[in-house]
């Protein structure tokens, strides 16, 4: 057995957000075991993950062994298991280094213990797991959770319990992005199935931006500290074949990194009052510089360690709407790139579909445009369109199942939204009763009442 202790302070954090324990695996070692201890307060936060003997400095592609973010304070890794958001396998022998995240620290600074520990005992090496390729043969729309999470990063509730409750919700296709790890894909890949469709995700998380990964078996180097580490994470993405969403641009966690090349951006997360007008507002400004961008959403669910009800809180608020050819991740994929979709409040939420000429969501049309947007149940509510210069008109929604019209010439884009109106009154209602008292995210009553609610927003078609 190893103790190590360390002294870090803010001049640390300011220097680089992550410092590292090294500590030795002898030759032979078929386990480890560490643990941490320092005095946590609410100044005083320190997340803890680990690298392998491979590892470089970022941007590293090998040797990431695991992360647990502030959610543990000890791990094991092994040959034939590990901790939740620790990756089993091959122990190289050699130098591997503790990963302290320094999140906050008091002025004073603090003392942070890492006790390590290794056996030898014959241990099986299981192999990684092996992704599935479910398909289920029929064309139409496929509803989905973009972003949520397990005991693999910050949540309570396992695997299980989340495929339950994508189930509960009569999901097509789920994407589990947990923290700064891959290794949730040990339940998800042979769990995936032609019913519900788990699609390869992680969430790249630092204390200034989250991003999530879609569609790559490997780990993503997360340890961004320069603001052009943006385009870095980006280049590392696409080299592997993957998509890239910057999530929840707006309070509290902004994207603070340059903006990249991306493929999608989270423009709803969680509940609508989540300030998610500053996230919507930030991609209509991205949209009318130019920047050809799919609009997604995601839930940001975090599953409790039991099955929680449906609720306006709860997983697939908001819903991802996409047309496919049929149920695969691949086909997920590619209309989540080429923006074949729309996002809803939940999974019976409004229905939007925009089209012009016959043109999908996604597609390029040449001007003027006779365009139609189909709407389901939103009577009473408003149809409001939108291009590069802002909203252009706006509609009363005058049945249940309705077709919206728009002729003109739109700036480079033309996208629709379902606004509330009828409904506000339920829908905040709704909100608040789940809430069982307060606001959360540093609402007040006013945004409450001002704010208008979205219950549906397109993709754009572009305009040339």
């Amino acid at each position: 057995m190893t103790t190590i202790t360390v002294h870090v302070t803010r001049a640390d954090q300011a220097a680089n957000p992550y410092f590292y324990v090294p500590f030795d695996v002898p030759e032979g070692t078929t386990r480890i075991d560490v643990t941490m201890a320092y005095a946590k307060a609410e100044d005083c936060i320190i997340d803890l993950g680990v690298l392998d003997r491979r590892a470089t400095d970022y941007p590293s592609r090998a040797g990431f062994r695991g992360w647990s973010g502030g959610a543990r304070d000890r791990f094991f890794v092994a040959t034939d298991d590990a901790t939740p958001g620790y990756i089993h396998g091959e122990m190289p022998a050699g130098r591997w280094q503790g990963m302290l995240g320094l999140y906050k620290l008091p002025p004073e600074g603090v003392d942070v213990t890492l006790t390590v520990s290794h056996d030898n005992a014959p241990r099986r090496l299981e192999p990684q797991p092996a992704r599935t390729f479910p398909v289920r043969k029929a064309a139409g729309w496929y509803r989905g959770d973009l972003h949520c999470h397990t005991f693999h990063s910050d949540a309570a509730g396992s695997p299980e319990l989340l495929h339950a409750a994508a189930k509960q919700a009569g999901l097509d296709f789920l994407a589990v992005a947990d923290h700064n790890t891959i290794s949730q894909r040990c339940y998800f890949h042979p769990n995936s199935s032609s019913d519900l469709v788990f699609v390869r995700a992680m969430e790249v998380t630092t204390a200034v931006g989250h991003a999530n990964v879609f569609g790559i078996d490997d780990w993503i180097d997360f340890r961004m500290t320069r603001p052009e580490h943006g385009h870095t994470l980006a280049d590392m993405v696409h080299e592997r074949g993957g998509l890239l969403s910057i999530n929840h641009d707006k309070p509290t966690i902004p994207w603070d990194y340059d903006v990249p090349e991306i493929d999608c951006m989270e423009v709803w997360q969680s509940h609508w009052m989540a300030w998610n007008w500053v996230s919507l507002g930030r991609y209509q400004q991205r949209l009318a510089s130019g920047k050809r961008i799919s609009a997604i959403g995601g839930s940001d669910f975090h599953q409790p360690a039991r099955l929680m009800p449906e609720g306006p809180l709860g997983l697939a608020r908001p819903t991802t709407v996409l047309w496919l050819e049929e149920l695969s991740e691949d086909a997920i994929l590619a209309a989540m790139k080429a923006g074949r979709g729309y996002i809803t409040e939940r999974p019976s939420g409004p229905h939007l579909a925009l089209s012009i000429d016959g043109q999908p969501m996604g597609s390029t049309v040449r001007g003027p445009v006779e365009a139609k947007a189909e709407v389901n149940g939103a009577k009473g509510d408003r149809l409001l369109w939108f291009d590069a210069s802002g909203q252009i008109a706006d509609e009363i929604i005058e049945d249940d199942h309705w077709v919206g019209q728009y002729s003109g010439r739109p700036s480079l884009f033309l996208r629709a939204e379902i606004a509330a109106e009828k409904s506000r009154p339920q829908l905040i209602g709704d909100f608040t009763a789940a809430l069982g008292g307060g606001l959360p995210w540093q609402l007040t009553e006013v945004e409450l009442q001002q704010q208008t609610v979205r219950r549906a927003i397109s993709n754009p078609i572009y305009v040339v």
